[in-house]
């Protein structure tokens, strides 16, 4: 996996927007921020500078406009802070942290299911996994 950059909570903001719908102009990325976020036209061109440097959003030239789109998927950016937050909080202990958040969090039926089913589906997973490694080792 390639080497995801670091992205300010504002950046985020940006990102989203462009994720959503893209390629999109600065104007537009504007127009589609969430109600109440007032950053002038100059302070949201600084974030996509910035997005630029750290190699996440790429632009081609349309006529006098710009028109930016992401270089990386959200899921990459998502996966890496998920693994930032999981080291920097909980040293690395995803069970510790998946504790945290259930003791701490309302859970509609369906979510406890969808939580199960992926519990389930890890579990055979690690338990196939186990079974190959027990069988490959045998003479």
């Amino acid at each position: 996996m390639k080497n995801t950059p670091k992205i300010s909570e504002s950046e985020w903001e940006i990102m989203k927007v462009i994720w959503r719908d893209h390629p999109m102009t600065a104007e537009q990325i504007v127009q589609q921020l969430p109600q109440g976020t007032e950053w002038s036209d100059q302070t949201v061109r600084t974030f996509i500078n910035r997005l630029m440097k750290k190699k996440a959003l790429g632009y081609e030239k349309s006529g006098r406009s710009y028109l930016y789109y992401p270089l990386i998927s959200e899921k990459e950016c998502v996966r890496a802070e998920s693994r930032s937050f999981l080291n920097r909080v909980f040293n690395g202990a995803a069970g510790l942290m998946m504790t945290n958040f259930l003791e701490e969090t309302s859970l509609s039926d369906q979510e406890i299911e969808r939580l199960q089913q992926i519990l389930l589906e890890k579990q055979g997973k690690t338990s196939k996994e186990s079974k190959d490694v027990k069988d490959s080792s045998q003479p």
